[in-house]
């Protein structure tokens, strides 16, 4: 779980570096909508693809991050995390049991936005640094 974390930073900081406009990773839904920015193309090492009230980064070695965004926050639920888990170079495909007891175990650093979607506690829609040592 932590290395999802530490993923979305990377991605959220991959996509601030390529729209310096971006104050949050949210707005990249708006800059897309507004056509200001592509629904998909490349920021950095990552793809990317702006859908309905997310965005899809795909990193190196096709590891899948995919947020929607609640507001600001960028917010991702069990299904996501069994994506990103199946596109890792050793896939990992938890059960949902085990994925409550990850989100249970992290209650400092996720926050339940809505039921059955979490976000990092304090990190600003995903672009802030997050460490993704301890997976």
């Amino acid at each position: 779980m932590l290395a999802f974390v530490g993923d979305l930073a990377a991605a959220g900081s991959a996509m601030h570096e390529a729209f310096p406009v971006l104050e949050r990773l949210a707005d990249v839904v708006v800059l897309a909508r507004s056509g200001r920015i592509s629904r998909r193309g490349e920021a950095g090492r990552y793809s990317y693809v702006v859908h309905g009230r997310g965005c899809r980064m795909i990193g190196p070695g096709g590891v899948d991050v995919d947020v929607d965004f609640f507001g600001e926050v960028a917010a991702f639920d069990f299904s996501r995390l069994e994506y990103y888990g199946k596109s890792l170079p050793t896939p990992v495909v938890p059960t949902t049991e085990e994925l409550r007891a990850a989100v249970e175990s992290l209650k400092d650093v996720l926050a339940e936005v809505s039921p059955g979607w979490f976000t990092v506690s304090g990190v600003h829609g995903g672009l802030a640094g997050a460490d993704a040592s301890g997976a």
